[in-house]
């Protein structure tokens, strides 16, 4: 089903065969550059041209909402810290700024549901302050989850647009990770037990909080797991609405996106039911540490290119890979081919790479 989204294709078989023939040209042993080769082969099948092209517009889109659920003590940090955080973003002083530098790439911040009064310049989709807390109330309306998952889609649209080639989703909100597990568990059939971590810190004594609230939030969710969009409104939160309608508008667009740690990830999982065969324009950036993500890593049948133990979010861990994905498109785009180089093969007879261009 699409639920509203268009049809989306898969990148383009005949160009990822391409790509994969000019692998075996390239002045290399066969498979010898691992996972780069079949990264720098999904690149030119979503570009659908051979050899690739280098990311020109890498945007990183960081979706600001806060919870209701954190005022019940499932966070190490008060909700005040989003709207904080939101300014610093805006002067360039936290991670994903410093990280996107490095990976060449720009940040956008949605102010979606933050609980605060923020900087005028990132409230254009706002939908509400806070969402609801959902081990005891529905996260948002039906009004609010259908315009919260038409902000996400205008901001891909809007991104895309704009010229923007490849797209990362982050996230920030105190307590997110609480919804986040709630969608992951319930979607995975897990109990909360297993898939709860310890998201910004919390202690023990928080932990048991955190797992009493997604219990009872999971309880709340199960009438309504088969509809990804009523799931959205009872259980997640403006925020991950939002971040489900862009990921899912993005690969309609035939868009790549790097997802990144557990709520990006659990937004992907409902993504993929809003908008089926969207995950084939995904790659999962890296591993976090909150069980919930490994969790959704395997339903999406994703191998993520990193585990360095990271929990940020921000779009942190889908920006560390970035300069990798960037060497496996260097390197089928960039690299001789035996003839071109004048080095011999074992096999004199193998025909030229073709170049396929759209």
């Amino acid at each position: 089903m699409t639920h509203g989204f268009g049809p989306v294709a898969p990148p383009d078989a005949r160009i990822r065969a391409a790509a994969e023939q000019r692998q075996t040209q390239l002045t290399k042993p066969a498979g010898a550059l691992g996972r780069l080769e079949t990264l720098g082969n999904w690149v030119a099948a979503c570009q659908g041209v051979c050899p690739p092209k280098q990311f020109e517009r890498a945007r990183v889109v960081v979706f600001a909402g806060d919870h209701g659920v954190a005022r019940h003590g499932v966070s190490a940090y008060p909700s005040e810290v989003t709207a904080q955080m939101v300014a610093n973003f805006l002067a360039g002083g936290a991670a994903v700024n410093a990280l996107a530098a490095v990976a060449g790439a720009t940040v956008r911040v949605a102010d979606i549901s933050v609980d605060a009064e923020t900087d005028p310049v990132v409230g254009k989709h706002k939908v509400r302050r806070s969402s609801g807390s959902i081990d005891r109330e529905d996260a948002l309306s039906q009004a609010e989850v259908e315009a919260a998952i038409a902000a996400g889609r205008a901001i891909a649209d809007e991104e895309i647009d704009s010229g923007a080639d490849l797209l990362v989703a982050g996230d920030m909100g105190i307590g997110n990770t609480t919804p986040a597990t709630v969608l992951i568990a319930s979607l995975t059939d897990t109990e909360p037990v297993v898939a709860v971590g310890r998201g910004t810190g919390v202690d023990d004594a928080g932990w048991s909080r955190k797992v009493a609230a997604i219990r009872d939030a999971m309880r709340r969710a199960r009438p309504v797991l088969k509809d990804p969009v009523d799931l959205l409104r009872v259980a997640a939160g403006a925020d991950i609405a939002a971040i489900a309608g862009f990921l899912a508008q993005a690969a309609t667009r035939r868009t790549p996106v790097i997802l990144d740690g557990v709520v990006v990830t659990a937004a992907a999982l409902v993504a993929e039911d809003l908008a089926a065969g969207a995950s084939a324009w995904w790659l999962a950036g890296h591993r976090s540490t909150e069980p919930a993500h490994d969790l959704a890593l395997k339903q999406l049948r994703m191998e993520p290119l990193v585990d360095l133990s990271m929990r940020l979010g921000e779009g942190s861990g889908a920006l560390t890979v970035l300069p990798i994905l960037r060497a496996a498109v260097a390197a089928l785009a960039e690299m001789a081919t035996f003839g071109e180089a004048g080095v011999s093969t074992s096999d004199a007879e193998t025909p030229a790479a073709p170049n396929l261009t759209k």
